[in-house]
């Protein structure tokens, strides 16, 4: 379900704010997992990076970084790759001045690869709290499924009765587990306790 934007006319001799409608996918996912989200122009990349593990349903207890371009953006950290840049002092469409989207990597280990994308720039609307998510589709895999392939031998053996490791993977999981799931109520509580 979209959630409508509104637009504001302008307040004599103040220019208007504006907000970002960013398309946040899921690369290598078949079929595709992406959520769509309105954040303020304002962003940094390190307030990106929790928007999009509120988004994602994300534990956040992994290392990340976003790429535009050549540039790489880190967190503050003896784990910055060498030459990266902060994303603290970094916002969003700084970066995207490098590049047409923005990678962003989460668990270096499953290698979960985002691309994000600028779709529109937007009137800011004081009747929406941001960030919020007005579109998505698919259940985000959960933390340590192995990447993008171990999550679909996952989803193999959770959805099948018959699979093998179907008792293992479902009490891993410890709940039922739809893959086409997308709850846009729960997302948006998520990111409700993020401030931008």
């Amino acid at each position: 379900m979209a959630t409508k934007v509104h637009r504001l006319s302008k307040a004599p001799g103040k220019a208007p704010s504006v907000m970002l409608q960013l398309h946040i996918e899921l690369r290598g996912t078949k079929p595709k997992i992406w959520r769509r989200v309105l954040v303020p122009a304002s962003i940094t990349l390190a307030r990106l990076h929790h928007v999009i593990q509120a988004a994602f349903g994300w534990s956040g207890g992994h290392l990340h970084e976003f790429m535009a371009g050549d540039q790489r953006y880190g967190t503050e950290s003896e784990y910055d790759m060498p030459g990266s840049v902060q994303s603290e002092r970094t916002r969003f469409t700084a970066a995207l001045q490098n590049a047409a989207a923005i990678d962003y990597v989460y668990d270096f280990g499953d290698n979960w690869r985002h691309r994000i994308k600028l779709e529109k720039t937007l009137p800011s609307d004081s009747q929406l709290n941001l960030p919020l998510c007005v579109g998505g589709a698919n259940a985000t895999p959960p933390d340590d499924c192995g990447g993008v392939y171990g999550y679909y031998e996952f989803v193999a053996a959770v959805t099948d009765p018959n699979h093998p490791e179907h008792a293992e993977m479902a009490e891993w999981i410890g709940r039922p587990w739809d893959p086409a799931e997308f709850d846009i109520g729960r997302v948006n509580a998520w990111l409700s306790n993020i401030k931008v």
